[in-house]
């Protein structure tokens, strides 16, 4: 990019006034003057007045509506992955977390560095919401175990609130979670001799997957410095 575009995206300046910012020298690039038409790269140092400035970056955040089969992954090594579901030019973008091939459901995918962190990171604890089908009833004593005492895994205990989806169905079960351990739900239920037939994730913090079809994407844009 040009330096005066640069300057123009970063401050507000016409690209002629940057052009008269570079002349009077109050411009740097990696601690000199710069020459007028330069191109300034990603890992160029621009300075005005002594302060950094940089353009403000376009942010792409994607919601997917994973179905089940498909590795979330670059690679899929044989597998279908979620990139083949997505447009070439989204293929940059990086998953917010992770769902394991047989789950399904919401998955984000971002090029925002501070967005990520803020729903992956422990202390903000995003909440997450997931749909289960189990291949039994669950026992009133293995679903007062999950949800108000935990279960002891080789990581630590896991307690999950759990509620039903429908009255009189024991299978199915709304689960709540503001962990990210690796497939903590199924290795929960698979502890007390369930398998977890579906996964499906329907909210990830503020995001909720909705009337979202399968296989589809919603895409949102906006700006960072």
């Amino acid at each position: 990019m040009r330096i005066n575009k640069y300057i123009a995206l970063a401050t507000g300046y016409s690209r002629r006034g940057a052009d008269e910012l570079i002349a009077d020298g109050r411009v740097r690039v990696n601690g000199e003057v710069p020459r007028a038409g330069i191109q300034i790269n990603d890992l160029d140092v621009v300075l005005l007045d002594n302060q950094p400035i940089t353009p403000p970056v376009k942010t792409v955040t994607i919601m997917l509506n994973k179905p089940p089969g498909y590795i979330v992954s670059r690679d899929g090594q044989g597998s279908q992955t979620i990139y083949d579901l997505l447009p070439v030019e989204y293929h940059e973008l990086k998953p917010v977390g992770r769902l394991d091939k047989y789950s399904s459901g919401l998955l984000l995918l971002t090029n925002d560095g501070q967005l990520a962190n803020e729903l992956t990171h422990p202390r903000y604890a995003k909440t997450k919401i997931y749909e289960i089908e189990l291949n039994n009833p669950l026992a009133p004593l293995h679903r007062q175990m999950i949800s108000e005492h935990g279960i002891a895994l080789e990581d630590g205990v896991s307690k999950l609130p759990l509620e039903r989806l429908s009255d009189g169905d024991d299978t199915k079960w709304r689960v709540t979670m503001h962990e990210g351990r690796n497939r903590q739900i199924r290795r929960t239920f698979d502890s007390l001799g369930y398998h977890v037939n579906q996964l499906r994730r329907t909210h990830f913090g503020s995001y909720q997957l909705g009337s979202l079809a399968v296989g589809k994407l919603q895409v949102q844009t906006g700006t960072s410095n």
